[in-house]
């Protein structure tokens, strides 16, 4: 039995969710996400919030019982408050900067980095060395979240690079005489 699938989603006033066909839709004041539904499980749509219990006894079911309760919720988080992710540049000279709807980054080539930045998210540099990108869903938000990591991952002796904020970097001695 899933301990997260038997709590009911909360629904907050200024939200609506409704079922059309196989898709589950929530609009709010940030928005509309939509969910495909899967057959083995079951979404009820009452005053106590979102209910998703297994349609029936099989194992699919219930291995995606816990699963399909926590998608509807971050529909629910992400039409209210939304998701945001924090990265941190570390690096003599390394920096970034919006310039339209273009994120240009300086990290250390014999180039500047430009990552488009889809419509859907917002991303916001309020230092040079700090990126903040948010949206609706966090998938999309992770997924560029670590679109722009990959261009300069931390290296472990001296910490250069582009890290996720709260994020350890393990680190190593350099050499010895």
């Amino acid at each position: 039995m899933s301990r997260i699938g038997k709590k009911p989603v909360p629904v907050p006033a200024g939200v609506t969710a409704t079922t059309e066909g196989k898709t589950l839709s929530v609009k709010g004041p940030k928005g509309t996400l939509t969910l495909q539904m899967i057959d083995d499980i079951s979404y009820d749509i009452g005053e106590g919030g979102i209910s998703v219990q297994p349609a029936n006894d099989s194992q699919k079911a219930r291995a995606f019982w816990g699963m399909q309760r926590t998608l509807v919720q971050q529909l629910v988080t992400g039409v209210t408050e939304g998701f945001s992710k924090t990265l941190e540049i570390t690096g003599v000279g390394y920096r970034a900067a919006m310039q339209g709807k273009n994120l240009r980054l300086q990290l250390g080539y014999s180039h500047d980095v430009n990552v488009e930045v889809p419509a859907d998210l917002t991303v916001a540099t309020p230092d040079p060395t700090t990126i903040v990108i948010s949206g609706t869903d966090p998938q999309r938000v992770g997924q560029l979240a670590a679109e722009i990591r990959q261009w300069r991952k931390p290296e472990p002796y001296k910490g250069k690079g582009i890290k996720y904020r709260g994020e350890f970097i393990f680190r190593k001695e350099g050499k010895k005489k």
